[in-house]
């Protein structure tokens, strides 16, 4: 019997055959956490975003580029893997709050969230620095759930370990 390999392809190949929509049950948990191991470029073409800044115009201009990039391969899951890893400053973009953080003085637009789980609908994945949460002493729970949101071990060694396996790296800034 051949052995059947689930990858990011044949999973939205299945899902979109099938017509299911996927949802979280992970009410009041941290989201997922993923091994560097386990990401595996799925598309002739792979691309990662590194996010390191908690610039929220910066951030849009990440988004735009995602967005841009999506839209020359007709947002096409299949023919474009797009990650975006954060860690540092990056990371409030996908806090629930920002209340108790060395940012609970600032405001963050809503729509830059709303924006990056738009884009994630194209197959957008963010991976989540651990590190990070831990220097600053932040529970991984603190962290927006969604399905495209996951965790890390390290944000630095998940740039390099993609590159090694084909990702182009791109920075806004």
């Amino acid at each position: 019997m051949p052995k059947l390999e689930l990858n990011r392809r044949t999973v939205m190949a299945g899902l979109a055959a099938g017509g299911t929509v996927l949802t979280t049950g992970r009410v009041g948990a941290a989201p997922a956490q993923v091994q560097l191991e386990d990401i595996q470029k799925d598309a002739e073409v792979a691309c990662l975003y590194h996010c390191d800044y908690g610039d929220p115009d910066r951030f849009a201009q990440t988004l735009n580029n995602i967005g841009n990039h999506y839209s020359v391969y007709g947002a096409d899951p299949f023919a474009l893997q797009i990650v975006l890893v954060v860690h540092a400053g990056g990371i409030k973009f996908f806090l629930d709050s920002l209340d108790g953080t060395m940012w609970a003085d600032e405001t963050l637009p809503p729509e830059l969230f709303a924006r990056a789980e738009a884009i994630s609908k194209s197959g957008l994945k963010v991976y989540l620095c651990e590190i990070t949460f831990k220097r600053n002493q932040l529970d991984l729970s603190r962290a927006k759930r969604a399905d495209f949101i996951s965790f890390v071990p390290s944000g630095v060694a998940t740039c390099a370990a993609l590159q090694g396996k084909g990702f182009a790296y791109m920075k806004v800034g």
